[in-house]
């Protein structure tokens, strides 16, 4: 049901929504478009049911619309972030007293599934990287460009969207470190290491030069016609090079982020560390990592000890 469709008590709530989600929260825009269809899809429900105006809205109403969402084949992650988008919605409500009573202090979400992500391990990670290197070796400015965004995602953990939006002035390559403007608009500095700083700088004196134009602006990477690089070409570069691996389940650059933080782990780094370079505001995100070094140990431990 679409917004015209709606009762206007309702389609002007979910204006008044949107207005908030892109004013006072400053959400990125794929967050802002999760959020509205959630919301959207919520008070079509509600309508069905015989609400006009956001006081319709009660537990039991709520209830029934994640029932349907869960019938109709919604994992349980999809199911916590739906719940979690209408308290969201109906605290925000509450506030600005369109509502009496917030019908979603009592909505419970399922538990979320935690399931553990795809790491590569190091001597698969040495194995892409070498090949990247060989690739630009001989200076085609989208093998150089290839091999130091990898570097960089695996050196740094960022996130891909993080990545495309890096400007050349982010990089301060006397420190190597890179300034990241993350979730929420929060902006964070994260390190990177020598090999990093190698392929980048060999992308910015011999590859960047080749494809900027006149509208490449200070995009840090550039797309084979100058402009800034988009999420969507970064993934299909990482998962094209992760498919041709043939040993690894592992896809998508999220997997070279899991990997930074494992590894980061494993060789010791503080957890609140690991933390602030990924950029995570709960402590609790970051700890998966460490469930999964410790699957790894359980894993050499079955594999080595005799009376295991």
């Amino acid at each position: 049901m679409e917004n015209e469709e709606m009762p206007p008590g309702l389609s002007d709530a979910l204006d008044a929504f949107a207005g908030y989600l892109s004013g006072e929260r400053a959400v990125s825009a794929h967050t802002r478009r999760a959020y509205l269809g959630d919301v959207r899809s919520l008070l079509a429900h509600a309508a069905s049911e015989g609400a006009s105006v956001l006081g319709d809205l009660e537990l039991g109403m709520l209830r029934r619309w994640l029932g349907v969402q869960s019938q109709s084949g919604a994992a349980r992650a999809t199911l916590a972030r739906r719940s979690a988008t209408v308290r969201s919605f109906t605290a925000w409500a509450l506030r600005e007293e369109r509502i009496a009573v917030d019908p979603a202090l009592r909505l419970k979400a399922p538990k979320r599934e935690r399931s553990l992500p795809g790491v590569l391990q190091s001597s698969q990670l040495t194995r892409l990287l070498g090949q990247l290197e060989h690739s630009a070796a001989d200076g085609e400015p989208l093998a150089v460009r290839n091999r130091a965004i990898v570097e960089l995602l695996y050196a740094t953990g960022v996130r891909v969207g993080e990545l495309a939006g890096l400007d050349i002035d982010d990089l301060d390559p006397d420190r190597r470190t890179l300034r990241v403007l993350g979730k929420g608009n929060k902006e964070r500095t994260v390190p990177y290491g020598v090999p990093a700083a190698v392929a980048v700088d060999d992308w910015l004196r011999r590859g960047r030069p080749l494809l900027a134009r006149e509208n490449s602006g200070p995009a840090l990477f550039l797309g084979a016609r100058g402009r800034r690089v988009d999420q969507r070409q970064v993934r299909e570069l990482v998962n094209r090079l992760l498919e041709a691996l043939g040993d690894t389940s592992a896809s998508g650059p999220h997997a070279l982020r899991h990997s930074a933080a494992t590894h980061l782990l494993d060789g010791g780094a503080d957890l609140r560390a690991v933390q602030e370079i990924l950029g995570h505001s709960s402590l609790a995100t970051t700890q998966i990592y460490t469930h999964v070094s410790v699957d790894r140990l359980r894993k050499s431990y079955q594999q080595a000890h005799p009376r295991a």
